[in-house]
């Protein structure tokens, strides 16, 4: 930056900054505090739109980018310049994370005080004095989480005109996290309703790291206007990566009890010994499985006697104890390594962490990204990424699929994809059923009763659930007045009835996710965390928790305690949960490694093995050439495609009347010989594609979101068609599957 320093400082070296030259004096000042040499690239790019603050904006750019500091720097210059006569926040950041937002807010504050600005956190955990300062001088940045947004507009309805009513920005942290969910819904309709609040478009500024397609993501920004919406990206290139894929045999028989797993053992080995001198980000697809290793890595460094630490971290944890795991993580003195779950997979600042593991395959190829890139962050250093990967020792009464080694080939292909540059894209095809019946009852409340015309107004018309014409909004509204949902006043209002009245009053409310009930985890009379309880824990069990061995000593059913007390064995408790949608282009990539002759160089000795073993049982078992295969008295199908695909597919054969099981790459078919299961796929494929929604009505199982046990069948088979099925991908994959296929060998889709 060549532009004149403020008084006192030396000018840092650089080409000249245009964005520089555009912040307020003491925005200046503060870069100059902060020794940079330069602004980044993205910072650079992003000032002027930022500033002139007449359009959305993404910020697109790689983890520890500087994608934050490139929409506060303008933000808080522009707000810097506003006459003392503004009244209201001034602008408005969105978290995903309650913890991201503890992160942001010492960053933030420490910018914001040089400018007179005040900085304001409100969620769950954040101070009641904090939140009664906003709602009698609201001014400044609000740092807030969608929760508490929706709590505010649903307790402070009166209050939210005066606080919003001077906002000039509103910022989305971790866009990607939000889109195609139920929270992304949410979050969507509470945009909706600052503006709505504010009287005007307020400009919105999304940041990610993780954005498979920018054009879906400015949809979501802006519904309905997503072609205006401005694109910043980064120019400056990647650091180094340097990865490896270790493979390690699980076996077949279970080890004697209290002993460890081989497979498992041999990779807590290896962590122990990689990690043990620096701090490190260790991914488990499971809080099980986190809990699994930091207690089998802790015993370890227990038994060598090391300073080292291995922590457990993921959301059941008690907030204390995730937040003593990412100051420890900060602290230069003694080397620490979190087992975690995707709790520290968004950007928390954790310090430099030298290195990331991945235990099992990646749920997707997005939180790969996200999961790497909280490695090589000081200069100069690389990002270091190891996965481990263990497949089931082949003998007698294996599952045929096991000799492929799926999961080593799923975490093969998600490495070639990451380093190709391809992300999945966001999902919008959900209608997000449930979330407008949580944003009906939010407005009625907020106002103290809406008309239907006005609801559909809101939300629907000029809202995000655009899908939803006027009759299928009424079907939804007699919906909810037939579960006491709504009741209709003389007037033609619309409020929350009985039923109603006791969901928008229960503190689980403002969340449009799934909640469990909770048990609290007490030792000695500190909290340890919480523990969703679908079965029951009975005193004596011995479990495994925050990375340590108890025994239960009580259970209070009435206050949903349960005690606790250090033990010498243990095993983790059953935890809700599952991984990430696998996406076409995964399993697409999977098969063109099976037909390759090419191995990464990235992959050690026993990976390379299960990379040839797996391609050999491929091309002995033909699946270069048929996808359809016999295993004892049932038949078993290969798509090749996404969960989706596969879901569609396991749908349609079960509503003819087949007994079909879905595992992993293969689809079942009990009771069924291959040449009959082709058959069958032939006759569907020359039939026309049956009618989503009529192909959902044949599914039993289908209340999957929070209020979906509140709609009609009708609406509910809308609801699981748009959600989970997929009929014309899945009628593309049956005709390939009848094509006559000829055996190829693809000789270079990999990276080496």
């Amino acid at each position: 930056m060549t532009n004149s320093p403020p008084s006192g400082s030396d000018p840092p070296a650089g080409t000249p900054s245009r964005a520089f030259a555009r912040y307020h004096p003491q925005v200046q000042r503060w870069v100059y505090d902060q020794g940079w040499a330069r602004l980044r690239d993205v910072q650079e790019r992003a000032a002027d739109v930022v500033i002139d603050g007449a359009r959305d904006v993404i910020i697109s750019s790689a983890t520890a980018s500087g994608k934050t500091e490139a929409a506060l720097l303008p933000i808080c210059s522009a707000l810097a310049g506003e006459p003392e006569a503004v009244t209201g926040l001034g602008a408005l950041y969105i978290s995903p994370l309650k913890a991201l937002i503890n992160d942001q807010y010492d960053r933030i504050l420490d910018l914001c005080g040089c400018l007179d600005l005040p900085v304001h956190r409100w969620h769950g955990d954040a101070l009641a004095s904090g939140k009664a300062r906003v709602l009698r001088s609201p001014a400044g940045l609000l740092l807030i989480t969608p929760e508490s947004l929706e709590a505010l507009f649903v307790r402070r309805g009166d209050r939210v005109r005066r606080i919003f009513g001077g906002l000039r920005y509103l910022i989305v942290d971790e866009l990607h996290s939000f889109i195609g969910t139920e929270r992304g819904a949410q979050l969507q309709s509470l945009l909706h309703r600052v503006d709505l609040a504010s009287g005007r478009r307020v400009p919105r500024i999304a940041l990610s790291a993780t954005l498979g397609d920018l054009d879906t993501a400015a949809e979501f920004l802006r519904p309905g206007y997503g072609t205006e919406v401005a694109m910043v990206t980064s120019a400056e290139p990647g650091g180094e990566i340097r990865l490896q894929i270790r493979g390690y045999l699980a076996p077949i028989t279970e080890p004697p009890a209290n002993a460890e797993p081989a497979d498992r053992a041999a990779i807590a080995d290896h962590l122990f010994q990689t990690m043990r001198a620096t701090d490190n980000l260790v991914f488990a697809n499971s809080r099980a499985a986190v809990e699994t290793y930091a207690d089998m890595i802790s015993r370890r460094a227990a038994y060598a006697g090391t300073r080292a630490e291995f922590l457990a971290h993921h959301g059941s944890l008690s907030k204390e104890i995730r937040e003593h795991v990412e100051e420890r993580l900060k602290d230069p003195a003694i080397p620490v390594t979190a087992i975690c779950t995707s709790t520290l997979e968004l950007g928390i600042d954790v310090g430099s962490v030298d290195s990331v593991a991945q235990v099992g395959a990646p749920p997707t190829v997005n939180a790969l990204r996200q999961r790497l890139g909280r490695s090589g962050r000081r200069p100069g250093r690389p990002a270091i990424l190891r996965i481990y990967v263990a497949e089931r020792e082949r003998g007698q009464g294996s599952n045929p699929t096991d000799a492929l080694r799926a999961e080593l080939f799923q975490s093969v292909a998600m490495v070639e994809l990451l380093l190709a540059g391809w992300y999945e894209s966001p999902d919008d095809t959900g209608l997000h059923m449930s979330t407008l019946i949580q944003q009906v009852l939010s407005i009625a409340a907020q106002h103290g009763g809406a008309t239907a015309g006005q609801l559909f107004d809101v939300l629907c018309a000029r809202g995000p659930f655009v899908w939803a014409n006027r009759a299928a909004f009424a079907t939804l509204l007699r919906d909810m007045g037939r579960h006491d949902l709504l009741q209709q006043q003389d007037d033609g209002r619309l409020l929350p009835g009985g039923a109603g009245d006791r969901l928008v009053n229960h503190y689980s409310f403002y969340a449009s996710f799934r909640t469990s009930e909770h048990y609290r985890l007490v030792a000695d009379g500190y909290t340890l965390g919480s523990l969703p309880v679908d079965r029951p824990i009975l005193p004596g069990t011995m479990l495994i928790f925050s990375g340590a061995r108890w025994r239960v000593l009580s259970v209070d059913v009435a206050l949903r305690v349960i005690e606790l007390t250090a033990a010498e064995a243990g095993r983790p408790p059953v935890f809700p949960g599952t991984g990430g949608e696998i996406a076409d282009e995964v399993r697409r990539t999977m098969r063109r490694l099976y037909r390759s002759t090419e191995t990464p160089r990235y992959l050690d000795a026993a990976a390379r093995t299960m990379l040839a073993e797996g391609r050999t049982a491929f091309h002995e078992t033909g699946h270069a050439t048929s996808g359809i295969f016999a295993s004892g008295s049932d038949a078993v199908l290969f798509p090749w495609r996404g969960d989706r695909i596969m879901n569609t597919i396991a749908v349609v054969l079960a509503g003819l009347g087949r007994r079909v099981g879905q595992d992993g790459l293969a689809i079942t078919v009990g009771d069924c010989t291959p040449a009959e299961l082709r058959d069958l796929v032939r006759a569907l494929v020359a039939a026309p594609p049956p009618d989503p929604v009529w192909l959902a009505a044949t599914v039993r199982a289908k209340a999957h979101e929070k209020y979906d046990r509140y709609l009609s069948a009708e609406l509910l088979d809308i609801a699981y068609a748009a959600r989970a099925l997929d009929v014309p991908g899945a009628w593309a994959c049956l005709a390939e599957i009848c094509a006559p296929r000829r055996p190829t060998v693809e000789v270079s889709p990999a990276r080496t």
